[in-house]
């Protein structure tokens, strides 16, 4: 449907509506809001005229709105779980809408025998009450959940739901993986409205930029309907800010703790304030929050290979030395140590303000400003064989096919920046996400209208990037433990810093930014097609414009004088006897990053400057993205227990993007570039079912048939192209590549206990169309290998979840304070059409990131003033990334955390709380081909944090 088409249709239903309006004249609404004995709106209320069987859901704000009911006196009835039963009696007027504010209370059930102090049962009841209350199968977290949880930002939280599972940054969740699908295949959405990526080559949303305490509701959609965004082929996660409160809102945090791996502090606190006017009409709400922590990471990495060649000292007739292979087994032929030291300070603000005209018109503006400074300097230690035709028959000692000593070149390098206040001698990365909305709700007659326009931009800046690195070579001797690979120098002498000589200092500025303009409008119009009460038509429109733009460059320099070696230049040795991943790995002595931070290098006659294109050119690109899209939905009871929402959503989605075209001549020096264009467009239709089976007033089945897309990464879009003649390989991107999509089936049951908990347990399958991955095959015309992005033919992901929450309240005694809080995740799946180097297709390979078990479990105690929290985290080892065969495939290791957090209210308003994060020390690991073939083992050690949380209601 094109969008002029599209236009025509609400220009006719808005008369349509209007008009409708006008005929049943003897008919008003009732519109109100709903809130707890705190005055905090209550989000998944159900509202029923039940004389009348019409009835609604309250919105994130607490309102609701029934509309065509008929002029006279009605009695409301409002159900909530956790909260008692409350009726009210309206009066509705004709053409006009009658306004009500509710005010509920917990219930006895829930209040039995427990003192509650502060708002502890709330969160849980919002978050339970809005996922029963919701037609598609959702996740629902409240902020108040989440702060039971020691989850300093959203990607930590998100953590705890089921069927999730995140890749970490430095010991922060960072890339989310839904029901086994990797980041790029998921989208993050605030306030409904997509997220822009600062990531340069994907489309990831960095979930650790944003803090968790800045944020009302985490919704994570695993089926999505035909109103919401379509590229969502794992799901769609939405993330809600603050509203205005109803009164006056006042909570402020702060807090200060120690990590525990570079014994320095950490700092943080936060604030809400808001309030509303005497008439209620006028609202606002502004927080902030900081977090500023100074930690690091000890850090060990190998690659692995099978092959071994050395220098026979003979020549062919040719004069070529003849080199011979030799047969061993797999050993780590590049090692390394690193240490990291990083400042991460996260910062985040946000002013909404709202307004309501009247009981039919109310808009408001919703603004964040997200802004990470992440500050690193990183020391490392490389160690990598040698050529082959550097290697001499007597420079190697194999036994029993391993091979125990060779030689290598190690080099030193010190990772920095400059000495500014900025900078402080670090590499800055500079990353900010902001995002402003304005939007509207509006009743005319019969017609609901709500829309939302707004602009949002991410942008990561990494200036000044400074690299001084000094190589040297020796003999090693290879420890052969393939869990904890280690170098040793044959000759301690070999360490000797003269012996490291310049190797290479480089300076580089990276800047990656996207901007999203987005505009949707949604109507809705009742219509009881089957006569069994509620029912509504909903159709709407949205465009989103999207520029990503990226600019680095890259800079080489030699020292005219000094520098020679390592001993000609300020250092410091980084090695720690407490290194993490153990004792014997020292890292050693490096150039200090206040001698590389304080470098000159614009000056002339100290160094020569040296533009190296290969290093950036290919990566430099500009992509515009435009997608229109519109959707009509039903929702309808078709039995008083059965109701189904079924529509279809159509996207068109244009791309045009310029790269660089790279060529590197026989010698791998730059010889030459252009620039090259790429255009692609295509169209989706996507349609779907969701029927929602009310068996009792406690349990619900929910059936879902969805179809969604993913689009390709940016990176892979652009044709950008490097053609190195040396290496005889052309890597390139394609511009042609079509859309990952998936049709999904899924199957939930869900049981809600009366004093606010859930069992629920369900099953689901993809059926995923066109994944992408990198292909290598020969070039007929140059015998060069091809590396490429290319859809393969089709995968399939299976899986089932279970999930308990639940208080022990049938327990005796100070048992009945417990409380559980369980899920299970399994995962399966199958990628066909991936083919190895040789083309021959790959057989009985998983997608990668299908996380194949996720396990969440806590234990908590929830006493008159005191709380306590032990939780767990699993997740299970899964294929991370494909190589050209199965040896050279990247897996991500399992991990295990376990964190501890507990709370002591004073009074109702003030609170003491402390946390101690990653109890067991969890280490990000990778291996290659097989479990014990370690890639990286990184470790983060525990956090600990104290503080105290004031709020006033």
């Amino acid at each position: 449907m094109k969008l002029i088409n599209a236009k025509r249709l609400l220009i006719v239903t808005f008369i349509l509506g209007l008009f409708t309006s006008h005929i049943i004249a003897q008919e008003g609404a009732v519109q109100g809001v709903i809130v707890d004995n705190y005055g905090i709106y209550v989000p998944g209320a159900s509202i029923e005229i039940t004389s009348l069987k019409k009835g609604a859901v309250s919105n994130q704000n607490g309102k609701f709105t029934i509309v065509n009911v008929p002029e006279g006196s009605h009695t409301i009835l409002i159900k909530y779980l956790g909260f008692s039963d409350k009726s009210v009696e309206v009066k509705v007027d004709s053409k006009q809408t009658t306004s009500i504010v509710v005010e509920l209370s917990p219930s006895d059930v829930v209040l039995d025998d427990v003192e509650v102090v502060g708002n502890f049962l709330g969160g849980q009841a919002r978050a339970l009450n809005t996922q029963k209350n919701n037609p598609n199968i959702t996740n629902v977290v409240s902020t108040e959940q989440i702060g039971k949880f020691p989850d300093a930002n959203v990607g930590d939280a998100l953590k705890r739901i089921p069927g999730i599972t995140m890749q970490v940054d430095q010991g922060e969740a960072r890339n989310i993986i839904i029901r086994g699908l990797a980041p790029q295949l998921n989208s993050v959405t605030l306030n409904g409205s997509r997220i822009p990526s600062a990531e340069g080559d994907n489309r990831n949303v960095q979930m650790d930029l944003i803090p968790s305490d800045m944020i009302q509701t985490i919704e994570v959609n695993k089926a999505v309907t035909p109103d919401m965004d379509a590229d969502a082929l794992g799901g769609s996660v939405n993330l809600v800010t603050r509203s205005t409160p109803q009164d006056f809102r006042l909570s402020v945090t702060a807090g200060s703790g120690v990590n525990t791996i570079s014994d320095k502090a950490i700092y943080n606190g936060s604030f809400i304030l808001g309030d509303r006017s005497a008439n209620k009409k006028f609202g606002w709400m502004i927080s902030a929050s900081i977090n500023d922590n100074d930690f690091g990471s000890d850090n060990v990495e190998a690659e692995w290979t099978d092959e071994f060649e050395y220098n026979t000292g003979n020549q062919d007739a040719d004069g070529e030395d003849i080199l011979e292979e030799m047969e061993v087994n797999p050993y780590a032929n590049v090692f390394e140590i690193r240490k990291y030291l990083v400042q991460r300070i996260r910062r985040s603000f946000a002013a909404n303000v709202d307004y309501e005209f009247d009981d039919n018109n109310y808009v408001f503006l919703k603004t964040m400003y997200n802004w990470r400074d992440d500050r690193e300097n990183r020391y490392r230690q490389e160690s990598e064989i040698l050529d082959g035709d550097d290697i001499s028959q007597g420079d190697f000692i194999i036994n029993n096919g391993n091979l125990v000593r060779f030689p290598v070149e190690s080099k030193r390098q010190t990772k920095g920046g400059i000495d500014n206040k900025r900078s402080k001698n670090r590499r800055l990365e500079d990353q900010r996400m902001q995002n402003y909305s304005l939007g509207g709700e509006h009743l005319f007659g019969s017609l609901q209208v709500d829309w939302l326009t707004s602009y949002a931009k991410a942008s990561e800046e990494r200036p000044d990037e400074r690299y001084l690195e000094y190589e040297g070579e020796y003999s090693i001797n290879n420890e052969i433990n393939s869990r904890e690979p280690y170098y040793s120098p044959v000759d301690d002498a070999d360490l000797a810093l003269n012996n490291f000589e310049f190797g290479e200092l480089t300076e580089e500025h990276q800047y990656t930014d996207e901007k999203d303009f987005n505009f949707f409008a949604n109507f809705t119009l009742p219509a009881d097609l089957f006569n069994n009460g509620d029912g509504s038509i909903k159709f709407g429109v949205k465009s989103r414009y999207k520029k990503k733009e990226r600019d680095n460059n890259f800079y080489e320099y030699e020292p005219l004088s000094g520098l020679q070696t390592l001993a000609d230049v300020s250092t410091q040795d980084y090695s720690d006897t407490d290194f993490t991943a153990g004792d014997k790995y020292q890292v050693g002595i490096f150039a200090s990053s206040e001698y590389l931070g304080n470098l000159n290098l614009n000056n002339s006659s100290s160094f020569e400057r040296e533009d190296v294109p290969d290093e950036y050119l290919t990566a430099n690109y500009n992509v515009d993205e435009t997608v229109y899209a519109g959707y009509i939905m039903v929702d309808q009871k078709l039995t008083n227990k059965l109701s189904l929402l079924a529509g279809v959503r159509l996207e068109n989605t244009k791309v045009e993007s310029v790269g660089n075209e790279l060529t590197l001549n026989d010698d791998g020096d730059f010889e030459g570039s252009m620039e090259v264009k790429g255009e692609s467009s295509y169209q989706n239709i996507m349609p779907g079912l969701h029927f929602k089976y009310n068996l009792n007033e406690k349990t619900i089945l929910r059936l879902a048939w969805t179809n969604t897309l993913a689009r390709p990464n940016y990176e892979d879009l652009v044709p950008s192209s490097e053609i190195n003649q040396e290496d005889e390989e052309i890597i390139v991107g394609n511009a042609d590549l079509d859309p990952t999509t998936s049709m999904s089936f899924d199957f939930m049951a869900e049981y809600y206990f009366q004093n606010v908990g859930i069992l629920s347990g369900g099953v689901f399958y993809k059926d995923i169309d066109q994944f992408i991955y990198t292909f290598t095959y020969e070039d007929a015309a140059t015998g060069f290998d091809v590396f490429t992005p290319f859809n393969g033919d089709n995968a399939y992901v299976y899986g089932a979840e279970v999930s308990l929450q639940r208080q022990l309240d049938f327990l005796p005694g100070f048992a009945k304070n417990f409380g559980v809080y369980l899920n299970y995740t399994y995962l399966n799946s199958n990628a066909n059409g991936i083919r190895n180097e040789d083309g021959d297709e790959r057989g009985d390979l998983g997608l990668p990131g299908a996380t194949p078990n996720m396990f969440n479990g806590s234990l908590s105690y929830s006493g008159k003033r005191f709380t306590a929290r032990l939780s767990a985290n699993y997740s299970d080892a899964y294929l991370d990334e494909l190589g050209g065969n199965g040896f050279e495939d990247r897996y991500y290791d399992d991990q295990f955390f376990l964190d501890f957090n507990a709370a002591y209210a004073i009074n109702k308003n003030l609170r003491v709380y402390a946390d101690i994060t990653n109890i067991t020390n969890q280490p990000l690991r990778y291996y290659q081909g097989v479990r014990n073939r370690t890639m990286q083992m990184e470790y983060y050690r525990s956090r600990i944090n104290l503080g105290l949380k004031y709020d006033l209601f």
